[in-house]
Order: structure tokens, then sequence, then C-alpha cells
């Protein structure tokens, strides 16, 4: 490792890499949104995305990875989409970016439905994603500066090489990076650099959008704190907003405006980021914040953690009503007759659950 690159290296690993998780709460920045209640960016209408499974030579069923979900995003906002691994996070993410082919429902950004192959386009150019590996994410065969500005190729920003350049110089500066390194290669960075490097891939044709996806999970510790705070300053400087999907419930805390729950294809809870760790009102929710690791040890005898039974149920063989009643603790009889609806308990708080009924 040259100087140049261990001097960088020193800067993403400022923290103490034997920190506990709970330290994220004083070296994240707080930054403050200017939000407006009524101003979505983006609206998703009862999307669903099923694979086809084959079960025999002529016979296939249907896996539903993303099941009848409604959600909106305003503008400038970042809203945190959690649960367990399979519960369809990151499917969901990615079929909204068109990625997957829905198999129905609506995609709504800036007030235009995404739908014909001009629309699709100049949505891919406003609305970009930051995948969860650093590692595999990123053309070994290809240089910095090669990676950042392959967007600007294919939506054909800039005419010439020099202003191709010149952006790309841009970016890289914006992510925390030199300019000089633009014409190495990625296997000479580390974890936090090359995520750095997909950030400015993600910022290279100017979007709206950015879907995060589990982008500090594949990442040490002492580097998350880092990259958090530069997807602070980037939503603070270009005026960006985050579908934000984590396993990380501290993370989500911390970067979040609001909290989606997601479980089994199905979204089961949504509400302010306080208020969901203040006042959560789903089953599933309450046990997933009760397994947050308390680092006092006092606090964490005194706190009863809700340990779930069993593992999630296959999306090919969904449990009948509520997806969650084969785990829930409050489960009754009631809750195998009808899917409960995602609504509005309390302002901006919305959950799915029986025990909410009217």
């Amino acid at each position: 490792m040259n100087k140049e690159n261990k001097e960088q290296f020193d800067k993403d690993i400022n923290l103490d890499p034997n920190q506990d998780l709970s330290l994220l709460d004083e070296e994240v920045k707080r930054v403050d949104h200017d939000i407006k209640d009524d101003d979505y960016i983006l609206e998703v209408k009862n999307l669903k995305m099923y694979f086809p499974i084959a079960t025999s030579v002529f016979k296939t069923v249907p896996l539903k990875a993303v099941d009848d979900v409604s959600f909106k995003i305003r503008r400038g906002e970042t809203l945190g989409l959690v649960g367990e691994s399979g519960c369809g996070k990151t499917t969901l993410g990615r079929t909204i970016l068109q990625l997957y082919k829905p198999t129905s429902g609506e995609i709504i950004f800036n007030g235009k439905p995404v739908k014909g192959k001009a629309a699709l386009k100049e949505f891919r150019k406003k609305a970009t994603i930051v995948f969860q590996d650093p590692y595999s994410s990123l053309d070994p065969r290809m240089t910095v500066s090669d990676i950042i500005s392959e967007p600007l190729e294919i939506h054909k920003i800039y005419k010439t090489k020099a202003e191709r350049e010149k952006r790309v110089a841009e970016l890289m500066e914006a992510v925390g990076l030199s300019k000089e390194h633009a014409s190495r290669y990625v296997h000479a960075f580390s974890g936090g650099q090359r995520q750095r490097i997909g950030i400015a891939r993600a910022l290279a044709s100017s979007p709206e959008f950015i879907m995060c996806d589990e982008p500090v999970s594949a990442l040490d510790v002492s580097i998350q704190a880092q990259i958090l705070n530069t997807f602070q300053d980037l939503q603070k400087q270009f005026g960006l907003t985050y579908l934000f999907v984590a396993h990380n419930l501290l993370v989500v805390k911390h970067i979040s405006d609001r909290i989606a729950v997601m479980y089994l294809g199905h979204i089961v809870e949504l509400a302010n980021s306080q208020e969901l760790y203040d006042n959560p009102l789903h089953p599933y929710t309450i046990s997933l914040l009760s397994s947050i690791p308390e680092p006092d040890p006092k606090k964490a005898r005194a706190n009863k953690r809700q340990i779930l039974e069993g593992d999630i149920p296959s999306p090919l063989k969904a449990p009948s009503g509520c997806p969650f009643r084969t785990r829930c603790p409050k489960a009754t009889p009631e809750c195998a007759n009808k899917l409960p609806e995602l609504r509005e308990i309390s302002k901006e708080q919305f959950v799915a659950c029986r025990l909410f009924d009217e």
C-alpha cells in the first residue's frame, strides 16, 4: 500500500475498530431535513414481485417475494427498510428500480407513472442504487474513472472526454477520495474506499433518488460511521432522497426519518423513526427492537427480550391470513382468516395487525 492510499485508508478507519455498534449514536452526525408533508417523490401502489418456481416438469408455483406493498417517500427524506433475511427488502428496492419487472402494481416518480421505454430511461437516470458488497459490485478490470463515468456514457450526459473527467474528479472529491486515484484499479482500495467509489458512481447521473442496499453491512464497524456520515453530507449537498435497506436497526435509526418494517413480503409497520423505537405497535417490530444488543449489563438484565420461535415461513407456502401469525406470541385463531391491512393508527404511524382493528 503506497503512501497516498495509506493516508486515505487511515482516514477511513479513524474510529476504534473494537468499538460497540452503540457508539454509532455518537459518531453519526444528525442532519435536519427540509421535508414537506405533501411533496412525494416516489409512490408505490400495490407492488407485487412473484418469481415462478418449478416444482415439477410441467408445474410452477409463485414465490411471493413482494406481495401487495404500498407506500410513499417524501422528497429529501430517508425511508429505512428493515426486516429479517429473506423478507423481501432487497427485492422490493430492485423492483422499484425496475431491475426486476414487477408482476403487478404501479410506480409513480415525480407524479408520473414509470411506464414505457422513454419513462423508464429517464427514471433510471434519476433513480440509482448503491450495492451491498463493494468488492463484487465494482469491475476489477476497470479503472475508478471508467467505473464512475460509465453512467455518464450510458445516458450521454457529457459529449467530450474532458467534460467526463472533470465530472469524475468532482464526484471523487464529493465522496472523500483524491482525484489522483482516478487512474487506479479497485483492488488497490480498502472496503470503505470501494464503497465511496460505488457512491460516486450512483451520483454520476445527478439522481434525485438512491436505493441504498445495505451499503455498510459488508464493512467493518470502524468504517460504518464514516460511510453513513458521507451519505448524510451528500443528501444535504444534493437534496437526495434515500430508500435505505439494512439489517442493523441501530444504523437505520440514525440515518432514517421514517422506518418501514417488512415481514415475508409485506410491510407490517411504518412510522417516524423515533416513534417506532419509542412506541412500537406490531408484535414483530417489538421483537426486532428487543433483539438490539444493550451495552450496559444492568439495562440488559432489566430489559426482557422477546424471543421469536421458529424460522420465517417459506414464501412458497406462506401462512393464510397474517403472515406473522405462526411466530406471533399474541396470535389468535382469527389471525388465520384475513390478511390485515396497513392502517394509520395514529399520526404517521401505520400498522398491519388485527390487534388494532376497530
